[in-house]
């Protein structure tokens, strides 16, 4: 299992049409092969309330960076989310888990 991580720096005021179109991209992204799980979460911290954290579990990395980014799925999901956001985030993949409590 690979675990995608990026911080997602929205435009400020710009969150609830995020968050509409983000529920709008996220069947392309969950129809794709080697797709496992989707988590968004919100920044609690004040004055980063724009931040959210994406983590996307893929079986492989190329199920992400072949399979995913290379489909039509992709082309309507950068479409739909990619102008929210600055700077751009940075993707980060993740192998297993080295230690757990």
């Amino acid at each position: 299992m690979i675990l995608e991580s990026a911080l997602l720096d929205v435009l400020p005021g710009q969150e609830d049409e995020f968050l509409a179109s983000f529920a709008e991209a996220r069947p392309l992204i969950a129809g794709r092969p080697g797709f496992r799980s989707l988590r968004l979460r919100r920044c609690l911290d004040e004055g980063r309330e724009s931040r959210f954290l994406l983590q996307v579990e893929w079986d492989t990395l190329a199920d992400h960076t072949e399979g995913f980014r290379r489909s039509p799925e992709y082309q309507r999901w950068r479409a739909l989310l990619h102008h929210y956001y600055r700077p751009f985030p940075e993707v980060e993949h993740y192998g297993e888990p080295l230690i757990t409590a």
